[in-house]
């Protein structure tokens, strides 16, 4: 069994970036605070690391919820936060509820539900 990935974000400024993954969407901060160019966060099972030393970017990270009720209630939270939230939920035609939120480094997090496909 291979257990989740673990996506690497670039960012320019890694005490920025950590307090905003802390303070606007509700990450632990796991371990780089005060430097060394890499810093790990995570919130219930997800887990991303944030980086200085990447040169590529800005990435694409997919969010798979449970529910379209628990997709709605993470929008709520991160806008309540002052999250910078591109797009609202959207049940889409394709059938995926989902929005989008953009870090200040302009990585995309696309938080979703799929309601099309049927379950395993």
């Amino acid at each position: 069994m291979i257990p989740a990935a673990v996506p690497e974000l670039p960012v320019r400024d890694l005490d920025t970036a950590l307090d905003y993954y802390a303070r606007r969407l509700g990450f632990t901060i796991d371990f780089g605070e005060g430097g060394g160019g890499i810093a790990g966060i995570s919130q219930g099972h997800c887990r991303l690391f944030l980086t200085t030393m990447s040169d590529h970017g800005p990435a694409r990270i997919w969010l798979n919820l449970d529910s379209k009720e628990e997709v709605d209630a993470l929008h709520d939270l991160w806008r309540a936060n002052g999250a910078t939230i591109d797009a609202p939920p959207e049940s889409k035609p394709w059938g995926l509820h989902e929005f989008t939120a953009t870090d200040p480094d302009g990585n995309l997090l696309r938080v979703f539900y799929d309601f099309a496909t049927p379950a395993l």
